[in-house]
Order: C-alpha cells, then structure tokens, then sequence
C-alpha cells in the first residue's frame, strides 16, 4: 500500500463521524479536472504504513473513524489488510471509489470491512472513456452501482460537475443509470490545482443552476442535494 498524505481531521467528510483521511496513491483514470494530480501522476511524497498507524494510535478515543481516499485506493491488493489493521482499532472506515474493481469492493462489503462506500459516478456509462481518458469496463461500473444499491453498507453516489464535460441531459442519464439509490450529491467544480491546468479557465455551473440540476434528478433517486 502506497500512502500519499494524510489529513488529521474532518468534519465533513465522513457522514456522521469525526475522521482522519489518508491518501492513496495511484489511479487508473486521467479526469482532467482531478483536484489530487501528484497522487494520479505518482509524485507526491510518500508516508510511510507505520507512521500512519502511529498517528492512528495517538487518535484511539479522539477520532470516529478513517476515510481512505486517492487516487483510487481498490487498485491496491492489501487494502483489505490496511482497513482490516484500522478496524482492529476501533476505528470506522469509510472508502472512496470509482467503481472500477466490484470483487474487491464486494470483499470489502462482505467481510464487514466498510461502514459507508461514496462511488464517484463521472459521467454517464455510456461517455465515460471521454471523461476519464482511459479505456474503462462499463461492466465493471455497472457492477458496483448494483452492489451499492443492494443497500448491505450504507452508500453515497457522487458527481463533480464539470459544465463543459456534463450538460444538463448528461446528468439526467446519470441519474437514471443510478436510479433507485439512496443518495446522490451534485458536487461543484471548483477550478483550483488540476490535473489539466486547463481546466482551471473553464466555466462552473452556478449554486442555483445546480440546485436547479439536482431538482431535475430528484424523481430517480431517494436523495439528492449539492456540495
């Protein structure tokens, strides 16, 4: 396992619990608006296993539970050792993912690993190649959407809303691919560090245009709301 940073406290970030959020590094997509670009392109400074698990021992009462976040952290083999170490703690553990790897979410799932799983869900199935510019296993996707929806880890789907790569019917297909699901965030783009420097020029939706977004999506999922 490959850590690349580690914030020591959220409010926000784990529904419900005060957590850590540790950074993996590595990812198998290249979404030009990614806001983490030294962990997709493996430049970020490393940290090492111990040190984290040293930092996690001095939380041990003070902290809820730990978000594993990247890059995409599914990609690597010995996350469920790494979650497994965290749970034996006493932590909770919440994972972020893209949705690329459903055996290992499955695992995770299935061995009580994760207490709350938020799928980024970039574009519809049918356009994600030109969103993420790599070749992706729709299958795989679809997969895991199914999984979530099963409703045995409680769930989040989650889209950044980048205007010029996400029209509004863009979103509507979205929704609609996830229909039925628990919750779905609309999450603004925020042109800050990126991936593609680009990028940082392009127009966001507004807060109004995107309630307006979330307004329209609302009749295919139980929950929806913006970031």
């Amino acid at each position: 396992m490959r850590l690349g940073g580690l914030q020591p406290c959220s409010l926000i970030d784990f529904p419900g619990a005060l957590c850590a959020i540790v950074f993996t590094i590595g990812c198998n997509f290249r979404c030009p608006y990614c806001h983490n670009p030294e962990l997709v392109d493996e430049t970020a400074g490393e940290l090492s296993i111990e040190s984290f698990f040293a930092f996690l021992e001095r939380r041990v009462g003070l902290l809820d539970g730990v978000t594993i976040t990247g890059g995409e952290p599914t990609m690597h083999d010995d996350l469920p050792d790494m979650i497994a170490r965290i749970k034996e703690m006493g932590f909770l553990v919440k994972l972020d993912t893209n949705g690329t790897h459903p055996a290992m979410l499955r695992d995770l799932i299935t061995r009580k690993l994760v207490d709350y799983v938020a799928m980024d869900v970039k574009a519809p199935l049918s356009q994600y190649e030109a969103t993420v510019a790599r070749p992706v296993n729709t299958d795989a996707l679809r997969q895991c959407i199914d999984l979530l929806r099963e409703g045995a880890v409680a769930y989040e789907f989650r889209t950044t809303v980048v205007k010029v790569l996400l029209p509004p019917d863009a979103i509507r297909t979205i929704a609609h691919d996830i229909k039925g699901a628990e919750r779905y965030y609309l999450q603004q783009f925020i042109p800050t560090k990126l991936l593609n420097p680009g990028f940082i020029r392009k127009t966001t939706y507004t807060k109004e245009e995107l309630e307006a977004l979330c307004a329209d999506v609302r009749p295919f999922v139980e929950y929806c709301a913006v970031r």
